[in-house]
């Protein structure tokens, strides 16, 4: 008899185990729902959502525009997948910032980059420059110019990690990282007519509850 209760117990703390760790990974929705840009904001007639997935277009755009998470967030593990139409333009991922000029949704913060000769690399978007450039000789051996690419962010505390289809191009601490802010994807101004895809986004809040 008792060690069927042990069994039982046993059984009941694992399924409850389970179940955490279930809801502590099940953030995509409450991220970004593969639906609509709910819980987002910027300028729409740039950003749209098709097939699951999150798509800035631009034929002529004079300045650097982002969809902002309205939701702010500290640590965190971000991957999707990420393509730049035939290879052009530039766009990247903004971690930890703030919103400067609501007008043209422009941001300040850390971004981890994306376009030729700046993949992977942290960037400081109107927040000092860059932070940590990429070794592009790396990155270029794993990199799919015109196909779509496996993109890892995360940050815990001070240190941010980068990933490109499984390669490291960051991996260290920075002093001047912020605490907490916004998510943003980008589109870069004055690139001609582009079109940049994030899709399969997974994200998991790293935070303490």
């Amino acid at each position: 008899m008792r060690y069927t209760m042990m069994l039982l117990g046993l059984v009941c703390a694992l399924a409850l185990a389970a179940g955490d760790t279930a809801r502590s990974d099940d953030t995509k929705g409450e991220f970004f729902n593969g639906k609509n840009l709910d819980g987002w904001e910027g300028l729409t007639d740039y950003w749209s959502v098709k097939d699951g997935a999150i798509v800035g277009t631009a034929e002529d755009l004079k300045f650097n525009t982002f969809l902002c998470s309205k939701k702010k967030y500290k640590d965190f593990d971000l991957r999707f997948q990420v393509r730049l139409k035939g290879g052009k333009g530039n766009s990247g991922v903004q971690v930890r910032s703030k919103i400067f000029n609501e007008k043209h949704f422009a941001v300040a913060g850390p971004q981890a980059d994306i376009g030729q000769g700046y993949w992977g690399s942290l960037y400081g978007e109107n927040f000092g420059g860059m932070m940590k450039m990429a070794d592009a000789g790396k990155v270029n051996k794993v990199l799919k110019k015109d196909d779509f690419n496996d993109y890892a962010i995360k940050c815990v505390g001070k240190h941010c990690t980068i990933k490109i289809n499984g390669v490291t191009t960051v991996d260290e601490d920075f002093d001047k990282m912020p605490a907490e802010g916004i998510i943003a994807w980008q589109l870069h101004g004055n690139m001609g007519p582009m079109e940049v895809t994030f899709k399969d986004i997974e994200f998991k809040d790293l935070s303490e509850k």
